[in-house]
Formats: structure tokens, C-alpha cells, sequence
């Protein structure tokens, strides 16, 4: 409500005008919804091995560094390196020269896609292959990937050769052929240095002894949302300038819809909604991996974010259809 009525009087000083202003804010909350219910789903996996405090810290500071940090300052980061001005200029610009300043954003579109795509590519491959995983949602395919995971890192060199062969298939401009790998290679970097803070905060747990067992999880996790979050943030500012240019109304539109994932995340968790919807997660992860393949495709053409938002509500639909019927079969045998 307090993004709705900055909205309106925002609105009121701009050629929009105020309701228009409030409408495409709402439109702008509903497809960041839309594009992260699936974050929303893994967020919960993750949240729910943390105490109170982080999940606290997820709502407060959290939400801090998602609306404003990776809706606000990040796109100013971007475009004041890529045109070498200070930040407080490229500010200046984003308020009063909204077009130039989108412009600059498309024109980094092929690196932004390339890293985001990269790192979420991988978060579903991972737990695709996790060997340790019991049960399947699609049986002897899911398996099979699974056993897959047994090779170590095998999830990297599946990565890596998607990468090169984007290089090759995709007919990303030649100029961009270089940044596209770079960017990709620094979003495959980026998974590995925050997957690794678990292991190194679990070495130093075992040296005290195993007295920093919340804390590692804790933290861990906690950098492993903001990144997660941040790769899911990518597509949806570079698609809100399809909706609109006005910078505060895209920010106060996807803070409204990031505020709203959060607090499902932290719903799912309290109500155990992932242990009476088993396959829910299997949905998520497989709506994350087709976000990172239209990501990845998006370098050379164009995807309509309706179509981005509905694949990942469909598999996430479809989980939570197999998971009631899973639940039903399994009450009828025990009974």
C-alpha cells in the first residue's frame, strides 16, 4: 500500500498521470511475482535449516538489498561503467533521460543474461544431480540424472559446454561473442565461491569443535539467497522497461512484488509446505532451469516475459498436482 500511494504521487507530477501510474505499478508487481514464484519455492529449501533470526534478517535486510540494491543501485552500476560517469550523474539521467537510460541497459543485455543465466543454469543442475536425493518426481529420468551427479562436478562441465555452445548456435553479434563467455564463465565462478561457503564455514566448525553449526548455516544460506535473488532480479529489470521507463514506478512496482515473494518464502516455511507438497521443489528447480534457458536464448532473441512467467507457474501447477496425487496414493496404501 505504501508503494501504491508513492506511486500516485509520483504519478502525479509525470505525463502518466497518478492511477496510470498506480496501474502499472500493480502490473509491474504481478509479473515480478509471476517470473519468482519458483524463487519464492527454493528460497523456502533453504530458509527452512535457518533459526528465526536469519529468516528475520531475510525480511529486513534482505528486502533492503533486493528492492533497492539490486533494482535500483545495480542497474545504476551497470550503466555508469559502461559509460564511464559517476553514479550520482547516471541517477540524474535515469529520472530525466529514462529512454537513454534503458537504452544502456539493452545494450549490456547480453552480458547481464549471460551471467544471470550462467549461475541459475547451474542451481538447477545441482539439484537435478544430486545423487543423494530419494525420491523422483519423474522417475527413471530423474534417476538417471541423479546417478549422473555421481561424477564429481559434473554439473560444471554440463555448464561450461552449454556456453561454448551458445557460442556457436546462437547468433549473438561478434562484437559480444567475447563478453557473453566472459560473463558466463564470472556467473559459473560466482556459484562455486557461494557454494563453497558452506563447506569452508563447516571446516571451520569442525576445527572449534562443531560450535558453529547455526552460524555457518545461517550465513551461508543467507549469501546464497541474496545471489539467488539477485540472478532472478536480472531478467525482470531489463523486462520492466518493456512495461515502462520510469525508473521509481519499476522500482516501486518490483519492490512490491519482491516483498510479496519474501513473504511467501517465509509463509511456505512456517506451514511446512514443502514437506506436504513434495514435489514442489522439483518444480521450482525445473522452472528455474527453463528461466536460465530463456535467459541464455534471450542474448539473440527476443522472449516475451509472459511467456518466461507462465512456463515457471506451470511447472510449479503441475508439482503441486503431482504431489496432492502422490500424498492421496500414499494415505489410500497406508490405510
Amino acid at each position: 500500500m505504501l508503494c501504491l500511494g508513492l506511486a500516485f504521487w509520483w504519478g502525479m507530477g509525470t505525463d502518466m498521470g497518478p492511477w496510470t501510474a498506480v496501474w502499472i505499478t500493480l502490473v509491474l508487481s504481478v509479473m515480478e511475482v509471476t517470473l519468482s514464484f519458483d524463487n519464492a519455492v527454493v528460497n523456502a529449501s533453504v530458509l527452512k535449516e535457518m533459526d528465526e533470526w536469519w529468516r528475520k534478517l531475510f525480511l529486513t535486510l534482505g528486502i533492503l538489498i533486493a528492492v533497492f540494491g539490486m533494482r535500483l543501485v545495480f542497474p545504476v552500476v551497470i550503466v555508469a561503467v559502461a559509460t564511464g560517469d559517476g553514479l550520482v550523474e547516471v541517477s540524474r539521467l535515469a529520472i530525466e533521460n529514462p529512454e537513454a537510460y534503458s537504452q544502456h541497459l539493452h545494450d549490456h543485455h547480453v552480458s547481464i543474461a549471460s551471467f544471470g543465466g550462467m549461475f541459475l543454469l547451474l542451481v538447477s543442475l545441482r539439484f537435478l544431480f544430486d545423487h543423494e536425493r530419494q525420491l523422483h518426481w519423474l522417475g527413471k529420468f530423474e534417476a538417471s540424472l541423479a546417478k549422473l551427479g555421481r561424477l564429481h562436478a559434473f554439473e560444471l562441465a554440463v555448464a561450461l559446454s552449454v556456453l561454448l555452445i551458445m557460442q556457436v548456435t546462437l547468433n549473438i553479434p561478434a562484437e559480444k561473442q567475447l563478453t557473453s563467455l566472459v560473463a558466463g564463465i564470472l556467473g559459473i565462478v560466482l556459484f562455486v565461491l557461494v557454494d563453497s561457503v558452506d563447506a569452508f564455514f563447516e571446516l571451520v566448525s569442525e576445527a572449534r569443535g562443531g560450535g558453529g553449526m547455526a552460524k555457518r548455516a545461517g550465513l551461508a544460506g543467507f549469501l546464497y539467497l541474496e545471489v539467488l535473488d539477485a540472478s532472478f532480479s536480472f531478467d525482470g529489470v531489463i523486462g520492466a522497461f518493456a512495461i515502462t521507463r520510469d525508473v521509481v514506478i519499476i522500482m516501486l512496482g518490483l519492490g512490491v512484488g519482491a516483498m510479496f515473494v519474501r513473504s511467501l518464502t517465509v509463509y511456505l516455511v512456517n506451514r511446512g509446505t514443502l514437506d506436504e507438497y513434495v514435489f514442489l521443489e522439483h518444480g521450482a528447480h525445473y522452472a528455474i532451469g527453463a528461466l536460465a534457458v530463456i535467459m541464455l536464448l534471450s542474448v539473440s532473441m527476443h522472449v516475451p516475459e509472459a511467456i518466461t512467467g507462465l512456463i515457471g507457474l506451470a511447472f510449479i501447477l503441475v508439482s503441486v498436482w503431482s504431489s496432492v496425487r502422490y500424498r492421496k496414493e500414499h494415505e489410500a496404501i497406508s490405510g
